[in-house]
């Protein structure tokens, strides 16, 4: 059973960074596309930045230039590296394994974790 585990949220000052972590079980994160994703009270949940098997990204116009993605395979955990934070980017960060780099469903599967809250303010 695939499971995923988001951490490393927090409080931040505008300006801070935080890395968010998504430890993979059950299968193997290279396999797939993965992809992190926040939702704000109130709002859908939109894509913020994507990755495919062979390494290509995807970034919210929003995020680019401040966030990375990035994978490690020993660990079999995606990571999202957050810079130059602001009030904007609050939300709940979800980890997804599934949906393609445009945030589609495209396969039989489609796999979220529990989110982690991230919020910048003072």
């Amino acid at each position: 059973q695939v499971q995923l585990v988001e951490s490393g949220g927090g409080l931040v000052q505008p300006g801070g960074s935080l890395r968010l972590s998504c430890m993979v079980s059950g299968t193997f994160f290279s396999a797939h596309h993965v992809g992190w994703y926040r939702q704000a009270p109130g709002k859908q949940r939109d894509l913020v930045a994507a990755l495919s098997p062979t390494g290509q990204t995807n970034y919210a116009q929003s995020v680019k230039g401040r966030f990375t993605i990035s994978g490690d395979n020993v660990k079999n955990t995606v990571y999202l590296q957050m810079n130059a934070l602001r009030p904007d980017d609050t939300a709940v960060y979800y980890c997804n394994v599934g949906r393609d780099l445009y945030g589609y469903r495209v396969s039989t599967y489609d796999y979220w974790g529990q989110g982690t809250q991230v919020t910048v303010g003072t």
